[in-house]
C-alpha cells in the first residue's frame, strides 16, 4: 500500500510539473506574441474596423459626423467614373496575369535545367527588385517618353519610324504600366518558383530520366505537381496586389490620358487626399467595396487549396 501511495504521489507530482512546465512555455510564448498582437491591432485591425464603421457616417475630413447609412456607397457606385475605373482595374489584373504569371514559372524551370551561368543569371534577373520603386517608375516614364528623347522612340527613329505616344495612347497605357510592374517584380517571383523547383525530389527527376522523359515532359509530369500549391497562392496574391494598384498610375500617368489608367486604388487616393476632406467618406466606402471584392478571391483560394490538399 505504501508503495502504491508513493507511486501515486510521484505520478501526481510529475503531472503537476508537466502542467507548470506547459504553463511556463505558454506564458513565454504569449510574452513573445503580445508585441505582435499590439502592432497588428494598431496598424491593421483597428484602422480596418474603424474605416468600415466610418463608411456609414458623413465625414468631416477625418472626424465622423452624423450617420448617413449607405449614402457614401451610393455616391461611389453611382459616380460616372466608377464602372470605367472598375474595368480599368480588371484590365490591370488581366494584363498582369498575361505578362507576369506563367513566364516566371517557365523561366524558373529553364534556369533549373541550365548548366552554365546559372548563378550569374539569377543575380542579373533579380537586379530590378533592388531599384527603389519611384526611381524605377520615373526611369520607365522616360523610356516611354512621347517625343524623340524617350528611349523607345529613339530606337524607333533610328529604324526610320516616327515617335509614338506610348503612355498617351489609351489602348497602350495599361499594358505599358503592367510591363514595368512585371519587369520590377519578375526576378523575385522567378526565384520563388526556382526555390520550389529545387525542392523537388532528385529521385523523381532521375526516375523520369531513366524513363526517357525530356526537359518538357519532366517539367509537366514532375515539376508541375510540386508547384501547384505555390502557383495557386501566387495567383491569388497577384490578383489581390494588382487589384489595389495605385502608385504606378499615380507616378507614371496621373491617371491619364483622360482617365484611361485610373484604378480603384488611385480613385480611393483621390477621394481621400485630393478632395479637401470632402471625399473621406467615399474613400472609406470604396475601401470596403474593394475589401469585399478581394474577400471573394480569398475564399476561392481557400476552397481550391483544400481541394488540392485533399487530392494529395
Amino acid at each position: 500500500n505504501e508503495r502504491r501511495k508513493t507511486m501515486r504521489s510521484d505520478t501526481i507530482n510529475q503531472t503537476k510539473l508537466k502542467k507548470k512546465s506547459r504553463f511556463r512555455n505558454e506564458l513565454d510564448a504569449w510574452i513573445l506574441f503580445i508585441p505582435s498582437v499590439i502592432v497588428l491591432y494598431l496598424m491593421i485591425w483597428r484602422p480596418t474596423v474603424l474605416g468600415a464603421v466610418w463608411s456609414f457616417f458623413k465625414m468631416n475630413a477625418y472626424t465622423p459626423g452624423s450617420f448617413c447609412g449607405l449614402d457614401n456607397f451610393r455616391k461611389v457606385v453611382t459616380h460616372t467614373q466608377f464602372l470605367p475605373t472598375l474595368w480599368n482595374t480588371v484590365k490591370y489584373v488581366l494584363w498582369s496575369l498575361v505578362l507576369g504569371y506563367l513566364p516566371p514559372v517557365i523561366l524558373a524551370v529553364i534556369v533549373n535545367e541550365m548548366v552554365h551561368f546559372k548563378s550569374g543569371f539569377r543575380v542579373t534577373i533579380y537586379l530590378p527588385m533592388i531599384i527603389p520603386g519611384i526611381a524605377a517608375m520615373l526611369m520607365w516614364y522616360y523610356i516611354y517618353y512621347p517625343d524623340g528623347t524617350g528611349l523607345l522612340n529613339m530606337l524607333l527613329n533610328k529604324m526610320g519610324f516616327e515617335s509614338y505616344g506610348w503612355l498617351n495612347n489609351p489602348s497602350f497605357v495599361i499594358p505599358g504600366i503592367m510591363i514595368y510592374t512585371t519587369w520590377k517584380s519578375f526576378g523575385g517571383t522567378m526565384l520563388l518558383y526556382y526555390v520550389a523547383v529545387q525542392g523537388t525530389s532528385v529521385e523523381l527527376y532521375e526516375a523520369a530520366l531513366i524513363d526517357g522523359a525530356g526537359p518538357w515532359k519532366r517539367a509537366w509530369h514532375v515539376t508541375r505537381p510540386q508547384l501547384e500549391g505555390i502557383l495557386l497562392l501566387n495567383l491569388v496574391n497577384q490578383i489581390i496586389a494588382v487589384f489595389q494598384i495605385m502608385e504606378q498610375p499615380l507616378a507614371m500617368t496621373g491617371g491619364g490620358p483622360n482617365g484611361a489608367s485610373i484604378s480603384l486604388g488611385y480613385q480611393l487616393y483621390q477621394y481621400g487626399f485630393n478632395s479637401g476632406g470632402k471625399g473621406t467618406g467615399q474613400a472609406m466606402a470604396l475601401s470596403v467595396i474593394i475589401f469585399l471584392i478581394l474577400i471573394v478571391f480569398t475564399v476561392f483560394y481557400f476552397w481550391l487549396n483544400k481541394r488540392i490538399e485533399d487530392r494529395y
